[in-house]
């Protein structure tokens, strides 16, 4: 798996991950707060499946 994540996307993923699960503990308490845990894992790898199927990368040029 190549990364296919740059820094900013990924620490926009991991923070927007981190909002959505607090959602199952504070809040609303929903448990649609879970889904959080697709863009922090993604963010955590650096690397996102949909951005490889569709052959889209935010990584700079190295």
């Amino acid at each position: 798996m190549k990364a296919n994540e740059g820094s900013p996307d990924r620490a926009v993923r991991v923070i927007a991950g981190i909002v959505l699960i607090s959602l199952v503990f504070i809040g609303p308490q929903t448990p649609w707060g879970w889904i959080g845990l697709i863009p922090l894992v993604t963010g955590l790898v650096g690397w996102c499946p949909l951005y490889a199927a569709l052959g889209f990368s935010t990584c700079g040029q190295r």
